[in-house]
């Protein structure tokens, strides 16, 4: 009896290796064959299966069954009922989104422009990308284009306040649905941070800096606004202020100083220096800027009137410029908020894909933000540094 077990068992081994061997010579890729047996069987019983039933009527493995029943909902081929079941769909034509990036030259922009570039080919989806160029006289012109060349949604990110009503009219006289990113329009679907509590955590870091390094004594919190994008993102500011005046309570309203940057480097420095000329050095000032392109421009004029060390700064976006000033551990620039921009595409193309097929989506989409200091930066080294050592150590092992 042993004896024919164990032939039976390398008979058994033989025939998958001539099994594979014949896939092999003609060329099949087994994971497709596998994903299209689930769409046969779901084409032949025409009625919804769950999981297990896929499983308990293919030779597929339970894990390859679930990854195949997803891939294939999120491809458009299948689609999940509210109890769990999978049903075959048709099959819709490719979607097209347009999408409008807020400048080329911008590093927080293109970080964004990537990641959805990134999501939408991963997803299947066509992407015709336009540069606003931070002008909204081409933001118009780049709406009235997505709308000749007829695409399915658009995503836009153009942040004049004062553009948006014409780029969000332009769409609805066309019956194409929007979503804003960062900056709302009328009758879009918003995504992007909670700029009120991307302030507050701001103020955070500008607190604790201050109570760690100066022993509490604040004379100035200035907030380099961005006026262009409206209330909603100037609530940046506010946030910052809101935070900083719970922790200094003994502020007065003429030591909290607003300038206007509009988010760009060059205009935030000449507003800095102009401040400057009136202020009394040797003053130990908070700063809150709505972007980090504004908080290297902050960076730059006190750089310029040798007072530094009197200033604490905090942008938001952390772009990479900014997060090689951290890591000096000497620079006035303390913090930043991280937006998480390579999480924008696959939320952005997942929001304009199930706004297409119906579904209902909330109409703030918020992302997750994080804060960002020299110091959490250099535990982020020394646990990288920790990670190469130990697989040096066991690659060294293994020789």
């Amino acid at each position: 009896m042993m004896l024919f077990a164990s032939c039976f068992i390398r008979d058994t081994g033989a025939e998958a290796r001539v099994a594979k061997a014949k896939i092999k010579r003609l060329y099949l890729i087994p994971i497709l064959s596998k994903a299209l047996d689930v769409i046969e069987l779901l084409e032949q019983d025409n009625a919804p299966l769950t999981l297990e039933d896929v499983y308990q009527r293919t030779n597929i493995s339970k894990t390859s069954v679930y990854r195949i029943l997803k891939t294939l909902v999120h491809r458009g081929y299948l689609a999940q009922t509210p109890s769990g079941q999978y049903r075959l769909v048709s099959r819709p034509r490719r979607l097209r989104f347009g999408f409008a990036v807020q400048s080329a030259e911008m590093p927080y922009s293109e970080a964004v422009a990537q990641s959805v570039s990134e999501a939408a080919a991963a997803s299947g989806v066509e992407l015709l990308l336009l540069d606003n160029r931070y002008d909204p006289a081409v933001a118009v012109r780049n709406a009235e284009e997505f709308v000749a060349k007829r695409v399915d949604l658009v995503l836009e990110f153009q942040v004049e306040e004062a553009a948006a009503p014409r780029v969000a009219h332009i769409f609805k006289k066309a019956d194409i649905p929007l979503v804003a990113i960062d900056v709302p329009h009328p009758n879009a679907t918003y995504f992007g941070v909670d700029n009120f509590e991307v302030g507050y955590e701001a103020a955070s870091i500008l607190g604790q800096y201050a109570q760690r390094k100066w022993k509490g004594k604040v004379d100035r919190v200035v907030g380099v606004g961005f006026s262009e994008a409206g209330s909603f993102v100037q609530n940046r500011i506010t946030g910052a202020f809101d935070g900083i005046r719970e922790r200094f309570k003994e502020l007065g309203p003429d030591q909290f100083v607003q300038i206007e940057g509009r988010g760009m480097r060059e205009a935030s420095h000449k507003a800095m220096k102009e401040l400057l000329r009136g202020c009394r050095p040797g003053e130990n000032t908070l700063v809150a800027a709505a972007t980090d392109s504004s908080a290297l421009g902050v960076l730059d004029a006190v750089r310029e009137a040798g007072q530094e060390e009197n200033f604490a700064i905090v942008g938001q976006d952390c772009i990479p410029e900014v997060l090689e000033e951290m890591k000096r551990g000497t620079s006035a620039m303390v913090g930043s908020i991280s937006h998480e921009p390579e999480t924008y595409g696959p939320r952005l193309i997942q929001l304009g894909i199930a706004i297409l097929r119906g579904y209902t989506v909330p109409p703030y989409n918020y992302v997750h933000h994080k804060a960002v200091t020299p110091e959490t930066l250099g535990a982020e080294e020394k646990a990288k540094d920790a990670k190469h050592d130990a697989a040096q150590a066991v690659a060294a092992g293994k020789a």
